[in-house]
């Protein structure tokens, strides 16, 4: 009579797939494990000196997907969003369309866009703005450089040339945006602000003022005179590069118009 297998002994037979399975499993998470990890000592080392935009999102997603590769999510939205910036001014729907990216990922993306805008915001509230016109810039720069439509900003400025306030008062389309000098009045008065900066953008990357913002630069200046309120500069900003309507010597020249006409 032929003997029975036992079932331990069959079971011994056959091939077990989830343990040849868990060693290559592991041996991934290790690798994106180390990964990670140059990531890390690599920032904490030198910053973002040397990253491409797509490792600093990578790095990001890392946070809240403790146990994925993130690379390709990281290029995939950098290839949808084209830019860093893009990809933190992204909308939450707009973001969760991309495979891999979840509530937490977004809400960690959110946080530093956040963060990174107060930062910039605060670096120059309670100073000489005329005197620290780098950190101007830069706050400008980050704020503005890769909206997809026009953004008019006013920064409020005390007698000291300290800011007050920053807002942004009217957003236009790809290449114009309606402002309205009696909101800008109004709102100069709401912070009692004794001069004004402003600045817009320029989504198609040539700051050069069109013959629109010349006019609207001229009103403004002559509205702004009438209530009290100096015009220290318009900056147009746009790919890299700016233009400030002070340095070209355009808001000299309209405040020497307006002694003319006042003689």
């Amino acid at each position: 009579m032929p003997r029975k297998s036992s079932v331990s002994e069959y079971s011994s037979e056959v091939p077990d797939e989830t343990a040849a399975v868990q060693p290559r499993v592991r041996q991934f998470r290790h690798k994106a494990e180390g990964h990670r990890g140059r990531l890390r000592d690599k920032f904490l080392e030198s910053g973002l000196t040397g990253f491409h935009d797509y490792e600093v999102i990578e790095m990001l997603l890392t946070l809240a997907t403790p146990r994925r590769d993130c690379k390709e999510i990281a290029k995939a939205a950098l290839s949808r969003f084209k830019t860093l910036q893009g990809v933190l001014e992204a909308s939450p729907a707009a973001l969760l369309e991309l495979s891999g990216i979840g509530p937490q990922n977004i809400f960690g993306i959110k946080l530093i866009q956040a963060v990174a805008d107060r930062y910039l915001e605060k670096r120059i509230t309670q100073k000489d703005i005329i005197s620290h016109s780098k950190a101007l810039f830069e706050y400008l720069y980050y704020n503005l450089r890769d909206k997809t439509r026009e953004c008019f900003k006013v920064i409020h400025l005390d007698a000291k040339n300290q800011v007050l306030g920053i807002e942004t008062l009217f957003e236009g389309s790809l290449s114009t945006t309606a402002v309205y000098p009696r909101e800008v009045i109004q709102a100069a008065l709401n912070h009692h602000a004794a001069a004004v900066i402003f600045a817009h953008n320029h989504p198609s990357g040539d700051p050069a003022p069109s013959s629109d913002d010349m006019a609207i630069t001229r009103k403004l200046i002559f509205c702004c005179d009438i209530m009290g309120i100096t015009v220290h500069e318009h900056l147009i900003i746009g790919e890299n590069r700016y233009f400030s309507f002070a340095d070209e010597g355009h808001i000299a020249n309209i405040y020497r118009e307006l002694e003319s006409l006042s003689l």
